[in-house]
């Protein structure tokens, strides 16, 4: 079976301030404070999470 894609997430701006919805965001990603990285898997979810919170967040293939 084929390893599954991943991506890192790396917060880069506070989330303080930020819609509640973006918050929901932050924390569905498992990402805590500033510069906090987290390694998820490349699904439909995660990616829509992202694309939300792209102006909060740098994004590269794991």
């Amino acid at each position: 079976m084929a390893k599954a894609k991943e991506l890192k997430v790396t917060l880069l701006k506070s989330k303080y301030g930020r819609l509640k919805s973006h918050r929901a965001c932050i924390t569905g990603l498992g990402l805590r404070k500033i510069r906090h990285t987290v390694t998820v898997i490349d699904t439909p979810e995660n990616r829509g999470m992202i694309n939300r919170i792209s102006y909060l967040v740098s994004v590269e293939e794991a």
